[in-house]
C-alpha cells in the first residue's frame, strides 16, 4: 500500500513545543497489548491446555511461536512495508491482536490457534519497529527522549502486570473469556490509533536502504551487544524467579516481589523519561550499575528477606527505563534499520533467556543465576562506559 496524492499528511508535531499526549499514550497502550498478548497464555496455561487437548507443554509454545515471530519477522516484515502509511501500519497490528485474540477465544483447533499466534507475533515486530519513529516524528527535538519513554511505558507496565492480569481474569471469567476481553480492548485501541494519531508516509522504495547496512554505522554494534546481554541477563532471572525464591525459601514472597519489581520499574520509568533527553549516556551507566548491584547481593542474601527486597528494588528501578534508554540509543545512532535489527535482538535474546536459564537450572541449580547476571552484566557495563563518542555519547546528537 502506498499513499495516494490526495491523502494528507500532516507534519511532524512539533511546532506546539509540547509533547502530544494521546497518540503517544495510544501508542503505549499498543505496546501494552502487544506484550499482554504474548505473556497471556502464561496465566492461564492449565485451562488453556484443556480446552485445546493438548499438554500444557505444548500449550506453552503458544508464547514460543509469538516470541520467536517476532524476532525472526522484524527485518523482512519492516522492508516489506517500508513503502506503507505508518498509521495504517500500526492499526493494521492492531486489529491483527484484535483478531488472533478473538479466534484463540472460540477455536478449539490447536493447529489455528498457533496460525494466529503466530500472525500476532509478526504484528508485535510491526509495533515494536514503528513506536521509536513514531514518538521521535510527533514530539520536538528537545523532547524526543521524553516521547520514547512515554510510548514505552507500556512495556515495564505489561511484562509486571501481563501474567498477573490473565491468571486473575482467567479465575474470574475463564480463559477464553478472558482472550474475548482482550480482544475487545485490541478493538477499541485500534479506534483510539485511527482517531489520535496522525498519520505519516512510508519512504519511497527508491529511499530505502538495506537494514542490515545500519551495522556498519558507528555505535549500532554496542547498543545491540548491550540489548543483548542486558535483556538476556534480565529474562534469565525473570523468566525462573518463581524457581530462584523457592529454592531460597522465599515461596511465600513470590507476589510481594513482583509487586515491589513492578513499581520499581515504574520509578525508573518516571526518572529516565524526566532526564533521557539530556542523560542518556549517564542513565544507561546506572541502570547497569544497579542490575549488577542487584546480582551480587543475590549471589550471597537471597535468602534474607531485606537484602532480597532491596535487590529486587535495584533490579527495577535500572530494568525500568531499559526499553526507553536503548531504544532511544539504537536511533540516534542507526535510525531505522538500528531500530529493525534491536527488535530482532530483544525478542531474540528474551527466547534466549528461557533457554539459558533452564540449562544453568539443570546444569548447577538455581543458585547460578545471580552469578550469570554479573558475567553478562560486567561486559555490558563495560561497553556502555568505552562509548563514549558513538552508541551512548554524553551529548545526543540534534539535543541542545
Amino acid at each position: 500500500m502506498t499513499t495516494t496524492s490526495t491523502e494528507r499528511i500532516p507534519e511532524p508535531v512539533e511546532a506546539s513545543g509540547r509533547l502530544p499526549v494521546s497518540p503517544l499514550l495510544a501508542l503505549a497502550a499498543a505496546a501494552f497489548m502487544a506484550i499482554l498478548t504474548e505473556a497471556l497464555p502464561a496465566g492461564v496455561l492449565p485451562e488453556m491446555a484443556a480446552g485445546l487437548a493438548v499438554s500444557e507443554a505444548a500449550a506453552g509454545q503458544t508464547l514460543s511461536i509469538y516470541a520467536i515471530a517476532t524476532g525472526v519477522s522484524a527485518i523482512p516484515a519492516m522492508a516489506a512495508t517500508a513503502a506503507w502509511p505508518r498509521r495504517r501500519l500500526v492499526l493494521t497490528a492492531a486489529l491483527t491482536f484484535a483478531v488472533a485474540n478473538l479466534v484463540t477465544a472460540v477455536s478449539d483447533s490447536y493447529a489455528l490457534t498457533m496460525a494466529l499466534r503466530l500472525a500476532a507475533g509478526v504484528a508485535a515486530a510491526v509495533v515494536w519497529a514503528e513506536l521509536v519513529a513514531y514518538a521521535r516524528r510527533l514530539a520536538p527535538p528537545h523532547l524526543q527522549g521524553r516521547a520514547i519513554a512515554l510510548t514505552m511505558a507500556g512495556v515495564p507496565l505489561a511484562l509486571s502486570l501481563g501474567i498477573p492480569l490473565g491468571t486473575l481474569l482467567g479465575d474470574l471469567v475463564g480463559w477464553r473469556m478472558t482472550f474475548g476481553l482482550v480482544a475487545a480492548v485490541s478493538a477499541l485501541l485500534a479506534i483510539w490509533i485511527r482517531v489520535s494519531v496522525p498519520e505519516f508516509p512510508g519512504r519511497r522504495s527508491g529511499a530505502r536502504e538495506p537494514i542490515l547496512a545500519a551495522l556498519r554505522l558507528p555505535g549500532v554494534v554496542p547498543v545491540l551487544f548491550t540489548v543483548a546481554a542486558y535483556v538476556l541477563a534480565h529474562n534469565i532471572l525473570y523468566t525462573y524467579i518463581a524457581t530462584f525464591l523457592d529454592a531460597n525459601g522465599m515461596n511465600d514472597r513470590r507476589e510481594a516481589v513482583l509487586l515491589v519489581f513492578g513499581l520499581s520499574s515504574a520509578a525508573g520509568i518516571v526518572v529516565v523519561g524526566a532526564l533521557v533527553d539530556r542523560r542518556l549516556r549517564l542513565l544507561t551507566i546506572l541502570s547497569s550499575g544497579l542490575f549488577l548491584a542487584a546480582a551480587a547481593v543475590l549471589t550471597a542474601l537471597a535468602d534474607e528477606t531485606v537484602p532480597l527486597f532491596i535487590a529486587v528494588v535495584l533490579w527495577g528501578l535500572g530494568w525500568g527505563g531499559v526499553p526507553t534508554l536503548l531504544q532511544t540509543a539504537v536511533n540516534d545512532a542507526g535510525g531505522d534499520g538500528g531500530q529493525a535489527l534491536l527488535v530482532t535482538t530483544w525478542n531474540s535474546a528474551m527466547a534466549a533467556g528461557g533457554a539459558v536459564g533452564g540449562v544453568m537450572l539443570s546444569l548447577l541449580g538455581p543458585s547460578s543465576f545471580p552469578w550469570g547476571l554479573l558475567a553478562l552484566m560486567a561486559p555490558v557495563a563495560a561497553v556502555v562506559i568505552g562509548a563514549r563518542v558513538h552508541g551512548f555519547p554524553a551529548k545526543r546528537p540534534g539535543v541542545e
